[in-house]
């Protein structure tokens, strides 16, 4: 039978999650009740959504690889075994700390539409061909290897190659995620040839061999980015999605950029926090901790059985879905105030309207009226993100625009890493959707990131957007906290939760992460909760005017990885107990 893929023992154990969630403030050396869920180490962490991937990570730190190194290593070793939500047909960012430098970096590398007008118009972008973008996954990896990697190539694809051409085992959750894409893998006589082997999805425990996976990195590890952007890999790719009704081309492959940004960069309780820009949602997180500060959610002491401040907290994910609606796309393409949208001035603008009337939908601040203002002093020197700058300026129309988050279950896949040197690198990266457009080539799933285009961000040659929020957190010159999560509009939320918890409250990481969460937005009032708050939280959100939904603590309500750096530098990596992921050191 050929195989499949390794589920963590992590799956689901939720008895144990909830007596991590309720435990409020834990001690320092407080020990995951799963295996590999908290590592503790004094030279490298590397933390991912399926163990393979972060051993491999560590293997790379452990042969003398950087931080970047390593995230190259993970990121290719993910897709292969986080195949469901991330690959080699999909794309991402990576914000990356330099400790000796001092220097903050971005990379966008997330699908883009091409040359065609037809990407302008409003056609169905469910249908499989349509749904596809040019992918910028290889073309990201491979150029932030060149710029800040040290060993060789042929290092840092060594494992994700082994893992493809051996396999792995299958582990519950990615034989759920099968099962539930049948119609998928239907569409194509090769993957269900290696994912429904005799019509029936791989179990867990059986072993995923993927030889068509493995060929293409091969050829990627001999032959660098042309030989996935150009060639045979290219022009069997756009010829497939074309066939399906796609637009790609091999020239929109060929012209593929990977765009270098600034970080968006604000202060926090003395922390500079340094997040994705557009057409990431790096502002969201910014926004939210700031707000949460001059809401007075920070001074709880706690969300767990502070039910204050989980009411403040809905408050606050409200206002930020707003803004994150309102203000998003390609800055590239469009003017996008992130700058002004992430200020302490419009923070505390927003934050005044915690506890104020509850509307049906959230309307919008003008994050336009702080673009220009000066940045905070301890971000001057890492050269931040700019006021807006783009060829079109908003009309009426992108007023009128409702907020949209990636559609369908976008799960994504993300890791962080600190080396032994302090360097550290947070990344997010996703095909879409499950298995993302269906489309599958060469050993790889498309990405169905053209879905998430509307009519204020769709056009030719522009990237899509998205709300992932690879974030670091400085304390003076020194790594603090590497967060991240997966989840589509889950993300910012869950970052927000974790960090307050982990840096406000002082909560060890796993009991941070473990915790329940909240999730709500501008345009409803209903709040999703996770089991284990204190029973008077959920009454308190009814008594505001929220409708409490109970949810399972599951894959769609976010995944968190974060590595946690003490100030005497013992690095502590978490991964989030409702995913696959784990944490392992140098």
């Amino acid at each position: 039978m050929t195989g499949t893929t390794v589920r963590s023992p992590a799956v689901l154990l939720w008895t144990t999650l909830l007596l991590g969630a309720c435990a409020g403030s834990s001690a320092p050396r407080a020990e995951a009740p799963m295996a590999g869920k908290r590592v503790e180490g004094s030279r490298g962490m590397v933390t991912a959504s399926h163990p393979d991937a972060a051993a491999a990570g560590a293997s790379i730190l452990a042969e003398g690889g950087t931080a970047v190194d390593a995230f190259v290593a993970t990121a290719f070793a993910l897709s292969v075994t986080d195949i469901s939500q991330t690959g080699l047909g999909g794309g991402g960012a990576m914000t990356f700390y330099d400790a000796k430098a001092r220097r903050v970096e971005h990379l966008s590398f997330y699908p883009r539409t091409g040359d065609n007008p037809a990407w302008g118009r409003p056609d169905s972008t469910r249908r499989m061909g349509r749904a596809a973008a040019t992918p910028g996954m290889v073309a990201g990896l491979l150029e932030a290897h060149g710029k800040w990697g040290t060993l060789t190539r042929a290092q840092v694809m060594a494992p994700a190659i082994r893992l493809a051409r051996n396999g792995f085992i299958v582990s519950p959750l990615l034989s759920r995620t099968i099962a539930s894409s049948r119609a998928k893998m239907q569409a194509d006589t090769l993957a269900m040839v290696r994912f429904m082997p005799g019509g029936e999805s791989l179990r867990p425990g059986d072993r995923l061999v993927q030889p068509e996976l493995a060929a293409t990195l091969e050829r990627i590890r001999d032959g660098g980015r042309d030989a996935f952007y150009t060639g045979v890999v290219a022009e069997r790719l756009s010829a497939k999605v074309q066939s399906l009704g796609g637009l790609i081309t091999p020239a929109d492959l060929k012209a593929y950029p990977v765009t270098a940004m600034r970080p968006l960069c604000s202060t926090w309780r003395g922390y500079t926090v340094l997040g994705a820009p557009p057409p990431m949602g790096g502002t969201s997180v910014l926004e939210m901790l700031q707000m949460a500060d001059y809401a007075g959610v920070t001074g709880a002491g706690g969300l767990t059985s502070q039910p204050e401040a989980v009411v403040k907290m809905a408050d606050i994910l409200r206002l930020a879905s707003a803004d994150a609606g309102r203000f998003r796309g390609d800055p590239l393409a469009v003017r996008v105030p992130a700058r002004g949208n992430s200020a302490p001035g419009f923070a505390q603008q927003r934050a005044g309207l915690v506890g104020g009337a509850l509307p049906d939908t959230v309307v919008a601040g003008d994050a336009w009226a702080f673009d220009n203002v000066a940045v905070p002093d301890a971000c001057r020197r890492f050269n931040p993100y700019p006021a807006a700058v783009a060829s079109r300026a908003p009309s009426e129309n992108d007023e009128a625009a409702s907020p949209r988050n990636e559609d369908g279950q976008s799960l994504t896949s993300h890791l962080s890493i600190v080396d032994a040197r302090g360097n550290a690198v947070s990344a997010t990266t996703t095909v879409g959707v499950l298995f993302g457009s269906g489309v599958y080539t060469e050993g790889f799933w498309l990405n169905s990131s053209a879905s998430n285009l509307d009519a204020r961000t769709r056009g030719p040659n522009r990237y899509a957007i998205s709300t992932m929020s690879p974030t670091v957190i400085l304390q003076g010159n020194h790594v603090r906290l590497v967060i991240g999560a997966a989840g589509s509009q889950y993300i910012q939320p869950s970052i927000v939760q974790v960090t307050l918890r982990t840096l406000a409250f002082g909560e060890d990481p796993w009991t941070a992460i473990a915790a329940p969460r909240i999730y709500t937005s501008a345009t409803q009032k209903d709040v999703e909760v996770e089991p284990g708050f204190d029973l008077p939280v959920y009454q308190a959100l009814v008594t505001r005017g929220y409708r409490p939904v109970s949810r399972v603590a599951d894959i769609t309500m976010g995944g968190v990885h974060a590595v946690l750096v003490r100030p005497n530098g013992t690095r502590i990596g978490v991964a989030d107990p409702r995913r696959d992921g784990v944490a392992a050191k140098q």
